[in-house]
């Protein structure tokens, strides 16, 4: 005969349950409570998604043709295996170093941006304020909505980085890498991957333009939407740092601007006329690494203009070993396109990148949520970058290695 164990049952004790029946204190602020449940990048993307009118949000989430260039970015980030040490005294961790000349807290920046405040209406400033607040540096597009003087006002005391489209017009360009120089912009990022714009399809289906347009369908798709559209409506037009106004499509603007004649000469020339430092964004080959370090740049940026550009373009990740491998020692390597985790920042620190730039990352916390939105997604990038350096065994990104980070392959040449 089998006995069975039985179970005592009894009531529960008040001072027992007490322990279990601790309730959390409601949050009446809507935009704080919404971004604390945000925990990763991706999560920011959901509620800007939600948040944002469908053209402004494409803008932002968008890029070139089918989007294979920055779906097979944000692969390569996924196709990777981290090599943990263990037995590592990780209890203090140190995230930040030197990038060109100067200390930075983590190991981002916030990228430059085009039409920020289409987006969401404290736009650059928003980033700039953080960017300060978290000891990075803030990047101010050509296309920004905000001028290089009101950015340099909102970020005072930290790095702040002027991002040139050199134009046919080279007087204009000049006059803003002047105005960049005497505000006290640091370094000088000229972008080299725009010849002609892109062709970005979910603009042309939206119909963008600057300003957005009041058309049936977007009156439609803003009715679930109005604080965006109160905003819009009731704060300062749109102002550019490059241009007063424009009637057409961002592509047309893009293609107006652009000057298809740009050479390596002419960007000897700009070196020439820039006291700081001075970094190539747009660099898609080795060989281009190579030719553009043997010019006396300070830095370079891997980069295929997040996808926007040219569609099926290199995956700036994958270059990046073999670009630190050569010209690492030479100059200063920084990677973007595709970063959606702090985890990929760490991978590509590991792999010889010196710094790491954010774009849709930043964008995605400042349609969620303002400049509130903006922290909570650098705090979310910090938070993981600092908790995978503690997971791989180092505590310092001096100690990071390529021994740390194994690239799998999905893509491999034929």
């Amino acid at each position: 005969m089998t006995r069975h164990s039985t179970v005592r049952r009894q009531l529960p004790k008040v001072h027992d349950l007490a322990p279990l029946m601790k309730f959390k204190k409601p949050e009446f602020d809507a935009t704080k409570r919404r971004l604390d449940a945000a925990l990763t990048i991706e999560d920011l993307r959901r509620i800007a998604k939600r948040r944002t009118p469908k053209a402004a949000f494409d803008y932002t989430d968008g890029s070139a043709e089918a989007e294979i260039s920055i779906g097979r970015a944000r692969e390569a980030f996924a196709d990777i295996q981290f090599n943990p040490a263990i037995l590592r005294d990780v209890s203090k961790v140190s995230t930040g170093w030197e990038v060109l000349g100067a200390p930075v807290s983590l190991p981002f920046g916030i990228a430059p941006t085009g039409f920020t405040r289409m987006m969401q209406t404290e736009g650059e400033i928003a980033g700039a304020h953080a960017a300060a607040r978290a000891g990075i540096p803030f990047s101010l597009s050509t296309m920004g909505t905000a001028s290089i003087e009101d950015v340099q006002e909102a970020n005072p005391q930290g790095r702040n980085w002027f991002q040139l489209y050199m134009w046919k017009e080279r007087e204009r360009s000049m006059a803003l890498v002047d105005r960049a120089a005497k505000a006290g912009y640091d370094t000088l990022l000229v972008t080299v991957d725009v010849p002609v714009a892109g062709a970005r399809l979910r603009d042309k289906r939206n119909g963008m333009s600057i300003p957005p347009a009041l058309t049936p369908g977007t009156v439609l798709n803003a009715l679930p939407r109005p604080k965006w559209w109160i905003d819009f409506l009731t704060t300062e037009p749109l102002a550019f740092a490059s241009l007063d106004r424009w009637s057409g499509t961002v592509a047309e603007l893009l293609d107006t601007m652009f000057d298809p004649t740009v050479t390596f000469d002419d960007l000897a020339w700009i070196r020439d006329q820039w006291p700081g430092k001075i970094v190539v964004k747009g660099i898609q080959t080795v060989a281009d690494a190579r030719a553009v370090v043997d010019l006396g740049v300070d830095g370079i940026v891997l980069s295929n203009h997040g996808g926007r550009q040219l569609d099926r373009a290199p995956i700036p990740f994958h270059l990046l070993p073999e670009v630190a491998r050569q010209v690492g020692s030479d100059t200063e390597v920084i990677l973007d396109t595709g970063i959606m985790s702090g985890a990929d920042v760490v991978a590509a620190i590991a792999l010889g990148a010196r710094f790491t730039l954010i774009g849709r990352a930043y964008l995605y916390g400042l349609m969620a949520g303002g400049e509130a939105g903006v922290n909570r997604a650098v705090d979310i990038l910090a938070e993981q970058v600092e908790r995978t350096m503690r997971l791989l065994g180092v505590t310092s990104l001096e100690e990071l290695t390529p021994a740390h980070v194994t690239q799998l392959t999905r893509l491999a040449p034929r």
